[in-house]
């Protein structure tokens, strides 16, 4: 595929860039169905390239059976057919090109789908086979084999991860039963994900997001883990977290980018920043997702330190940072900052919540310029840049695993990933309902509205892209008062972020370029606000 005119920062344009975040089955319907598509995709790229984002990542569009959104892959090759074909999947990628928007696709290199052909092929084929040698299946414990071979926890909420089959052996999941782990000690795995990779580089993408980047290797018994703690501690050797030798895996796939000028962009939960930095040596990962920022608590204090430790651990590597306020797991900007615990965490999600809207809104405004603000690159969910909150979706239409495997108790993912609106109009039967209330953050009536969420995030984005100092280059902190974030960037672009109480003095400036909120009127910055200042 002939490349298409890009900026001529090519090389480096992964260190500072926009990247947009579709997740395709809620992003825009082409044919009217209800479920998102990539005729939906290709008719809104116009809108994508005026929002002035730099790239798209693409959730799994693959061959999926969805019984975890996607991310239950049955074939690497193929476009799940609710989306469209493969044929669709390369125009896509050429016409956002050809807008100066580069593509990247999702890989989901732990699991496959339980329809995957490796994986009916095992079950066919029987114990002790070459076919299940793909897998984890081993023999159960207890007289009959009846129990489980070991004690690992899901990745969701700690259900179960071995599921008996009918001749008796168990397979490892460490998410759902219908994503049977494969098996990363055999060079058939390590192969097909490497021709996979090629496959898509050839088609034009520009980079690959890595799921669940540190959880491949595991440890060949599979020892229980009884008497350890759920995550490694600090130069703990963990079973199946963060293992030493998953960077082999990572150097390959390395050098395989390298041959078409491809990044990554690593998905790696790890609270021992030097193991994370690891990821991010010249020969592995470009990139990883920075998750300390995207669970942080609306607090200055909390905010300033995960944005220290956040550079302090990219520095050695000379990796960029990565900066995400939320994503398709994770509750929306808007209602997080709107509750009284405004942190995130997976096992804290429950049905009921009270939230303010009016609140979160206007601190997701003021944590929006702040994340475009910061060096390094920076991840926009779909629909934040419409204010969008979470959707309670009715419990008999939710269909987020999460929340089944939980009992009930965890009201999942799908809140975050409802069908965005762009007009007044609903969706036509859309797979998961919008909320009554959606016609009001349509993209078509915030579109030329001066104080809109919508026009925030163009101007903002606009202005990251052609204005000195943001992207990439050095951070220092200003002298502030308690609860004010405030720093500089080159060429004289400062950021000051009021998280405190009180409206604040604003330091010595030449030009207001951007802010949140209007100044109260005797030009002090108000609680909740962020403004752009060049001096």
């Amino acid at each position: 595929m002939a490349d298409l005119p890009l900026p001529e920062d090519a090389a480096d344009w992964w260190r500072s860039a926009a990247v947009y975040q579709v997740y395709v089955r809620s992003f825009a319907d082409g044919d009217g169905d209800g479920t998102g598509d990539l005729a939906g995709v290709r008719a809104r790229l116009p809108y994508l390239a005026d929002l002035g984002v730099d790239a798209l990542w693409f959730t799994p569009w693959y061959l999926s059976p969805l019984a975890d959104g996607g991310y239950d892959v049955a074939d690497y090759r193929a476009i799940d057919p609710a989306f469209g074909t493969l044929a669709e999947a390369e125009k896509l990628i050429a016409e956002a090109r050809g807008l100066g928007i580069r593509t990247i696709v999702d890989i989901v290199p732990n699991h496959v789908s339980d329809q995957h052909a490796w994986f009916r092929a095992a079950l066919a084929a029987g114990p002790g086979s070459p076919e299940r040698e793909l897998f984890h299946f081993r023999p159960g414990r207890g007289e009959h084999g009846e129990l489980p071979p070991g004690d690992w926890p899901s990745q969701f909420n700690g259900a179960p991860t071995w599921t008996r089959v009918p001749d008796g052996e168990w397979y490892l999941h460490l998410f759902t039963p219908q994503q049977p782990d494969l098996n990363w000690d055999h060079p058939a795995v390590r192969r097909e994900h490497e021709e996979v990779l090629r496959f898509w580089f050839e088609r034009g993408v520009a980079g690959v997001r890595i799921d669940s980047a540190a959880l491949l290797a595991k440890d060949p018994e599979l020892p229980d883990l009884a008497g350890r703690p759920p995550e490694p501690r600090p130069g703990e050797t963990h079973p199946y977290i963060d293992r030493d030798d998953l960077h082999d895996v990572y150097r390959s796939w390395r050098a395989i980018a390298d041959e078409y000028g491809g990044v990554f962009v690593g998905e790696v939960w790890l609270p021992d920043s030097e193991r994370f930095a690891r990821y991010l040596r010249p020969d592995e990962l470009h990139t990883a997702f920075n998750f300390s920022f995207l669970s942080c608590p609306w607090d200055a204090g909390r905010l300033r330190t995960s944005i220290e430790e956040t550079l302090a651990e990219h520095a050695p590597v000379g990796a960029p940072a990565t900066w995400v306020l939320c994503n398709h797991d994770v509750t929306r900007t808007v209602t997080r900052y709107g509750r009284a615990d405004t942190g995130f965490d997976f096992s804290a999600k429950a049905f009921g919540t009270p939230t303010d809207l009016e609140l979160g809104t206007r601190r997701a405004r003021a944590a929006a310029l702040l994340t475009l603000a910061l060096p390094g690159a920076v991840y926009v969910y779909q629909g934040e840049e419409l204010g969008l909150p979470e959707a309670d979706v009715p419990i008999g239409r939710i269909q987020d695993p999460m929340h089944f495997r939980s009992g009930g108790t965890d009201p999942g993912r799908d809140g975050c990933r409802v069908p965005l609106p762009w007009t007044a109009e609903p969706w036509n039967d859309p797979w998961l309902p919008q909320p009554a209330d959606w016609p009001a953050y349509a993209a078509d009536r915030q579109d030329g509205d001066p104080h809109s969420m919508l026009t925030l995030y163009r101007t903002a984005l606009g202005l990251r892209r052609a204005a000195a100092g943001f992207g990439g280059g050095c951070l220092e902190w200003l002298e502030a008062p308690p609860g004010v974030l405030a720093f500089t960037r080159p060429d004289g672009l400062v950021c000051v972020v009021n998280l405190s109480a009180e409206p604040v003095p604003l330091p010595a400036h030449t030009t207001l370029l951007l802010g949140s909120a209007a100044l109260d009127g005797a030009g002090l910055l108000p609680q909740d606000t962020a403004v752009w200042l060049r001096t």
